[in-house]
């Protein structure tokens, strides 16, 4: 099954009363249950641009906002047997899955971000301790020039402007036009290799 592409400022909205609109969609559903894809076509044409919005309002950032409209259709596809008519209107059905896709976006996306926050202040922390003062007190400065040059290219800028610089992951990540994650993988692995170079435990 390939799932339908973002959706389509044009399609065609679902016309006619609320109950001949649920009426058709119930209809498709138990179509889409049996993996006619057509449709499954159908009813993302009718219904995308509501999923989207109810996706938007929550996310407000629109390519998020595409993600998890094609995640709502994909489980629709999924799940299209477990509608339950007697639970409610598909279309309140559909909805009810938008909005907890959203919300579920918008937790993950934070709890990423809470992540991305505690390993910045801890690996900052833990890297500058275990390297830079082990090689500062226990190392020639031949030594480390050496082991430096074992690096990538990219992993001696970063360490050279974060240790030599003095800069922060975000400070360097803007020095090198490169994203923050990016940046602290490059120093990470950088300073593993120099560990394992110049014999530091």
């Amino acid at each position: 099954m390939e799932t339908p592409n973002a959706p389509n400022p044009e399609a065609a909205a679902p016309a006619g009363t609320s109950a001949d609109i649920n009426g058709r969609l119930g209809s498709l559903l138990g179509l889409i249950a049996q993996g006619d894809q057509e449709a499954f076509a159908e009813f993302y044409n009718l219904t995308s641009r509501r999923v989207f919005g109810m996706a938007r309002r929550v996310l407000i950032d629109a390519e998020l906002s595409e993600d998890t409209t094609q995640e709502v259709f994909l489980q629709v596809w999924q799940n299209a047997a477990k509608f339950n008519a007697a639970a409610g209107s598909p279309l309140a059905w559909l909805m009810t899955i938008s909005h907890r896709r959203a919300v579920d976006k918008v937790r993950s996306s934070q709890s990423a971000t809470d992540r991305e926050a505690k390993y910045g202040a801890n690996s900052q922390e833990i890297d500058h301790d275990s390297v830079s003062d082990e090689v500062g007190s226990r190392l020639e400065a031949e030594a480390v020039v050496r082991c430096l040059e074992t690096l990538t290219d990219t992993q001696q800028e970063s360490v050279r402007l974060a240790y030599y610089g003095g800069l922060t992951y975000r400070e360097v990540a803007e020095r090198l036009n490169a994203a923050v994650p990016t940046i602290k993988s490059r120093i990470r692995d950088g300073l593993i290799r120099l560990k394992t170079c110049l014999g530091v435990s």
